[in-house]
């Protein structure tokens, strides 16, 4: 069943921070855990929650986090073919970066929707996505960008992001779930974005993240990931490079 605003209690991280909100309550594992050691969101993401408070939201029932969402400004002169490979990292950075440099921005961008996993399916992401078109127009922007991360691409890891973008369903609309949402409200992808993630660490820290013993060097599929990560044994050293894609909504 399609869902409403109204049925939800909707907060800015502002507002949040005078408030009670229980975000552990359902959110706790909306994220496997290497995600979260991206090392561009280690040094923007304090500055971007303190700088950028009115483009965080948090959607609940009574005082539970059920979805979260990140947005955030950004400026970008050029053809939006030529937006940068390191697509969320990039957004990230350009938000904190233009708002600290006075820098006008011309877009506002999506960073992330996370939905609380037992109240996926419901809807909820068109909620989100639509509170993000709310911020945008609030704001004066005509189009919001996106980073997208498929959401069933971690099944097909041993294939590229773009072919992967190329499947389509047998009634035309895109074959992952999370890109065909963007999809039937309009966007369109402009472009993979490669290197939207970088995640480096030693192979003691990459076995804590993943629950997974790496014996030798080699690429190794991992739960969730969706390109295999690199572990060197001899430099003790893992690395992820997460693609994502590169979508366009118009919301004016």
């Amino acid at each position: 069943m399609e869902q409403s605003i109204t049925q939800y209690q909707v907060y800015t991280q502002r507002e949040r921070a005078r408030s009670e909100l229980d975000w552990d309550a359902y959110m706790s594992d909306s994220w496997p855990e290497f995600i979260n050691h991206d090392a561009i969101a280690d040094q923007f993401m304090p500055a971007y929650y303190e700088m950028l408070a009115d483009y965080i939201f948090y959607v609940c029932e009574g005082e539970k986090v059920i979805a979260h969402g990140k947005t955030t400004p950004v400026h970008w002169d050029a053809n939006l073919s030529d937006l940068p490979d390191e697509g969320w990292d990039w957004v990230l950075k350009s938000g904190v970066d233009n708002h600290a440099s006075g820098i006008q921005p011309n877009l506002l961008s999506a960073l992330e929707i996370s939905i609380a996993p037992m109240f996926r399916g419901g809807g909820l992401s068109r909620v989100c996505l639509n509170l993000m078109y709310q911020i945008a127009r609030q704001q004066g922007f005509q189009q919001m960008l996106a980073p997208v991360r498929p959401s069933q691409k971690h099944l097909y890891p041993l294939f590229s992001i773009d072919d992967y973008i190329m499947w389509r369903r047998d009634d035309g609309l895109l074959f992952d779930a999370w890109l065909r949402t963007h999809e039937r409200m309009g966007a369109k992808i402009i472009k993979v974005a490669p290197q939207s993630m970088q995640i480096i660490g030693t192979v003691a820290e990459w076995e804590e993240w993943t629950g997974t013993v790496y014996p030798a060097s080699g690429q190794h599929i991992v739960p969730l990931a969706l390109n295999p990560i690199t572990i060197d044994r001899e430099t003790d050293r893992g690395i992820y490079i997460e693609p994502n894609v590169w979508m366009v909504h118009a919301v004016g």
